[in-house]
């Protein structure tokens, strides 16, 4: 049986064929509206096979200090182009934080120093991207189930949804969702360190998500808010998540 780091790295070539044939090949097919439900009804049957295979719960490979990449690459926008993100990026992100709410009994703001006070998790693993790069890093961030317990979900909740800094060229902020199942995995943290040094803003400082069961544009960086939803595509008709819009899977993982 193929081993779980020569999976991924299958998954990862043929992902990214097919999102390149999609995004190049289908933009008429997309526009229809009997298209996007076949792919939906497709993925949704993917995602159904990889989950009677791997268990959710299941871990992803870690590494150790030997292992780490000699520069850990930014993916993505590496400096939002935002006034309010650049100010708060100027005062060392003092006065940043991170509020969580939505479908929430205890709405609740998180500054930085709250954060790094609450439990942590450090662990090292492999991001790899769609563009066809993978990089060893060092994490370090507090468990996402650990904030999700301060502000008790609502029995409707199904998604967090994590909304961001950065604008992208075409003007739509980025944002990104994940189930609960992923999002209460113990290996899903909100990093603020990587490689024992406080998160670079290329890399997504403040704050980003690690889900290391996923592939890289599914952790999503300058991370200001996260919204617990029944369903993501109440989030602007959205597909949970701006490359997802863009006709790339919602689920991403092995």
């Amino acid at each position: 049986m193929p081993s779980s780091s020569s999976r991924r790295s299958f998954l990862k070539t043929a992902f990214g064929g097919a999102c390149a044939a999609v995004l190049t090949g289908c933009d008429r097919l997309s526009n229809t509206q009997w298209f996007p439900k076949i792919l939906g009804t497709g993925e949704q049957l993917n995602r159904s096979a990889q989950r009677s295979i791997t268990s959710r719960k299941s871990m992803a490979q870690e590494f150790t200090d030997a292992d780490l990449s000699p520069e850990f690459r930014s993916n993505g926008t590496d400096n939002p182009d935002d006034p309010a993100y650049r100010a708060l990026a100027a005062n060392q992100f003092a006065d940043w934080s991170l509020r969580v709410d939505g479908l929430v009994n205890q709405p609740s703001d998180f500054t930085l120093a709250r954060l790094r006070a609450m439990r942590s998790r450090t662990q090292i693993t492999r991001h790899d991207c769609v563009e066809g790069w993978s990089a060893i890093g060092k994490w370090t961030g507090v468990p996402l189930s650990d904030v999700l317990a301060v502000v008790q979900p609502h029995a409707g909740a199904r998604y967090a949804v994590f909304h961001c800094a950065d604008v992208m060229d075409d003007g739509a902020r980025y944002y990104e969702s994940v189930d609960l199942d992923d999002a209460y995995h113990p290996q899903t943290i909100l990093a603020y360190a990587l490689n024992g040094r406080a998160l670079p803003i290329a890399n997504g400082a403040p704050l980003r998500v690690r889900i290391e069961r996923q592939l890289g544009y599914k952790m999503a960086k300058y991370i200001m808010r996260i919204e617990l939803v029944e369903s993501f595509h109440t989030i602007a008709d959205g597909q949970g998540g701006y490359w997802e819009d863009r006709g790339y899977e919602w689920y991403a993982g092995i």
